[in-house]
């Protein structure tokens, strides 16, 4: 059976997200994959989908609405790749008990806000040293988990297709390795 791979999108869901179809061409023959749209987890539905109003909307309730959304349906312990909010909203649901496996978040925005490490195995922070949203070292140091950080690159490193490669080769390799181990 494929290993489960639960994908969550970034503050703009499906609606600039041409890019996550270069995920899925690289991943989906390794992992049984299930996408959610932050913004239909987050039951946000907006006229004016400016940058500033759909942040308003995941920060005043949004982020909470999403967490127990997909508290209610992922049951199944699974690996996370997360973008942008997906990566916060992921890490809330793990410390009310989302089952996972490991976390993979890039340019995850908000988790400089958090004092509390989910308990997955494996968390992969991966940032442009241009972020502004990075965390810092010291919360990273707090924490207890590393932050990797690509020079050059900004907050959607992640539409990138050199960073697309290589977030898929960094979780192919754990797919691969584990078939290899047994």
């Amino acid at each position: 059976m494929a290993n489960r791979l639960v994908i969550l999108s970034d503050m703009w869901g499906s609606k600039k997200g041409l890019w996550i179809t270069s995920y899925l061409g690289y991943l989906q023959q390794y992992y049984d994959i299930t996408f959610y749209d932050c913004q239909h987890l987050a039951n946000i539905s907006l006229e004016v989908n400016s940058p500033e109003n759909i942040h308003k909307e995941f920060i005043d309730g949004g982020v909470e609405t999403a967490v127990a959304h997909l508290l209610k349906k992922e049951t199944e312990p699974s690996h996370y790749l997360t973008f942008g909010i997906g990566g916060c909203i992921a890490w809330k649901a793990a410390l009310k008990g989302l089952p996972l496996k490991s976390l993979y978040t890039i340019s995850s925005t908000r988790l400089r806000f958090e004092s509390e490490r989910p308990t997955a195995a494996s968390i992969q922070l991966l940032y442009g040293q241009n972020d502004e949203f990075k965390p810092s070292t010291t919360w990273s140091d707090q924490i207890g988990v590393e932050i990797e950080v690509v020079k050059g690159f900004g907050h959607e490193l992640y539409t990138d297709e050199k960073m697309i490669s290589k977030v898929c080769q960094d979780l192919l390799a754990k797919v691969m390795q584990k078939q290899y181990v047994a």
